[in-house]
C-alpha cells in the first residue's frame, strides 16, 4: 500500500517501499550498465582490443543485463498489482500527462533493450558469462541478424539514456525549482509539506 504524507495543504501520496526500492535498484543496474556497455563498445569494436579487460566487461554487461530484465519484469508486476500513487496534485493535466508518457516509455525501453542485448547475444552467439556459465539461447546462432538486433539494442540504449536525462532533470526541476513533492514521493514516505 503507498504511504501517505500528511501536510496542512492536504495529503500527498508517497510510493510505497517496495516501490521505491525497485525504482532505485533499477538505477543502480543502468547505472551499471551505461558506463560498462560504452567502455566495452570502444575498446572492441573501436579500437579492436580483445582481451581479458574487453571480455570481463562484455560478461559483466551480459550478467547486470539479465538480472536487471527479471528485476524490471518484477517491478512492472509489482506496479500492476499494487499501482502508484495519484499524480502530485500541483501539477497541471498536461504535465501528468507528459508524465504517464514518459513513465510508460521508460518502463516499455527498460524492458526491451536487455531483451534486444539478449536475443542478439544469442543470435551471434556469446552467451558465455565469465567462463563460468552460459545464458540460456533465445535463437538459433545467426551473426547477420545479430548484428541488426545489437544495432537496435544500441539504439534502443541511447533513446533510453536521453529519456532517463529529461526524467531526473525533470524530478530536480521539480525538487529544487518548483519545490513540490515529485521527486520527494520517491525518496522517502516522508514529505516535506
Amino acid at each position: 500500500m503507498n504511504e501517505q504524507i500528511d501536510a496542512k495543504s492536504g495529503a500527498v501520496e508517497a510510493y510505497s517501499a517496495p516501490a521505491r526500492f525497485f525504482h532505485w535498484l533499477t538505477v543502480a543496474l543502468v547505472a551499471i550498465m551505461v558506463p560498462v556497455g560504452l567502455t566495452m563498445n570502444y575498446r572492441g569494436n573501436t579500437l579492436n582490443i580483445w582481451d581479458d579487460v574487453t571480455n570481463h566487461l562484455y560478461s559483466t554487461h551480459k550478467l547486470v543485463g539479465f538480472l536487471l530484465l527479471w528485476v524490471v519484469v518484477v517491478r512492472i508486476g509489482y506496479r500492476l498489482w499494487h499501482g502508484a500513487p495519484p499524480p502530485e496534485p500541483t501539477l497541471e493535466p498536461w504535465q501528468r500527462y507528459g508524465s504517464a508518457v514518459v513513465h510508460y516509455s521508460l518502463y516499455a525501453l527498460i524492458l526491451i533493450m536487455p531483451i534486444l542485448g539478449w536475443l542478439g547475444v544469442s543470435l551471434f552467439p556469446a552467451l558465455e558469462v565469465f567462463g563460468a556459465f552460459s545464458l540460456p539461447a533465445l535463437a538459433e546462432p545467426d551473426q547477420e541478424l545479430s548484428k541488426q538486433v545489437l544495432s537496435a539494442h544500441k539504439a534502443v540504449a541511447f533513446l533510453l539514456i536521453a529519456l532517463i536525462l529529461g526524467h531526473a532533470g525533470m524530478a530536480l526541476f521539480h525538487h529544487f525549482v518548483r519545490k513540490d513533492n515529485v521527486l520527494w514521493r520517491m525518496l522517502t514516505s516522508v514529505g516535506r509539506r
